[in-house]
């Protein structure tokens, strides 16, 4: 497990952020939101902070019907 941030860049807008996920305290700035399902793509990588809080909106705005 690193004990760095990650630079990652968002799949749905390309801006770059940093995950603080993998490291050691494990503490990054996304575990303080709400959960969203798991997308079906598994490498579509993390969202950036904006597009995150975005997707949790539309997601509350709109949930799907579940089966």
């Amino acid at each position: 497990m690193s004990r760095h941030s990650e630079n990652q860049r968002c799949p749905a807008c390309g801006a770059e952020f940093q995950c603080l996920a993998h490291c050691a305290a494990n503490t990054c700035w996304c575990m303080e939101l709400p959960r969203l399902p798991m997308p079906a793509d598994a490498d579509a990588g993390c969202l950036c902070p904006a597009c995150l809080r975005a997707r949790i909106e539309l997601e509350v705005q709109h949930p799907k019907a579940s089966l």
